[in-house]
């Protein structure tokens, strides 16, 4: 039998996931190096299909790289609101990223050369996004238990980030993520704080065999 873990250690691994938020507000100062070795570690720890580790990490340090970056975004959040229609005005609203507050920026991409790795993607080759995403995952985590707040930024071109950061031929940027200190975590997640939109039941996400409209229309 595999060893389960004691009462409090397996109720911080839940607190952990309940309580993990996407950050848009840092207060300034940076991120203790020692911390930001073991959140990155936590990401390296992730599984991924085959064994492939797609993952890359790009810490950005230089300062007009990260304005280049977060101008980058800003173009993105202005296309996003007028593709919204009619929700443009509520999206603007929002507090989509904290690049310019955030102690560390960090550009999670996938690596390149990714069509070698044929084992688990040979009919499902999305799986080495999926094995990226596990490792933002586990730092986020991670992150909740050190106290630090990261906040995941889709909000760009990624022929214009991959560009900026000079990535070969095949890499894809995946996310950038704003790392550092806050003040407190959101209550609930922001989104719904802000109205944006509520979490959906379980019941809806979870069903037995069949998909339930087949069940449905089976049953007609």
């Amino acid at each position: 039998m595999a060893t389960r873990f004691n009462d409090a250690d397996r109720a911080a691994v839940y607190r952990a996931i309940y309580e993990r938020r996407d950050m848009r507000h840092f207060v300034p100062g940076p991120v203790d190096p020692v911390v930001l070795r073991r959140l990155l570690d936590a990401a390296h720890h992730a599984p991924s299909v085959g064994y492939m580790q797609p993952w890359r990490i790009a810490r950005i340090t230089d300062a007009a790289l990260r304005g280049a970056l977060h101008d980058a975004v800003e173009r993105e959040r202005l296309q996003t609101a007028d593709a919204l229609g009619k929700r443009r005005d509520e999206f603007m609203k929002l507090k989509v990223e904290g690049m310019r507050d955030c102690g560390e920026v960090l550009v999670v991409a996938l690596m390149d050369g990714r069509e070698a790795h044929i084992f688990g993607r040979r009919t499902l080759p999305e799986m080495d996004l999926a094995s990226v995403s596990c490792a933002i995952q586990n730092m986020w985590l991670a992150a909740r238990a050190e106290g630090i707040g990261i906040g995941w930024v889709s909000l760009f071109d990624p022929d214009e980030v991959r560009t900026l950061l000079r990535m070969p031929d095949g890499a894809q940027p995946v996310a950038i993520l704003c790392v550092g200190q806050i003040d407190a975590y959101y209550p609930e997640p922001m989104l719904e704080m802000e109205r944006w939109a509520t979490r959906a039941p379980l019941a809806d996400c979870v069903f037995e065999n069949w998909w339930p409209d087949a069940e449905r229309e089976e049953g007609a």
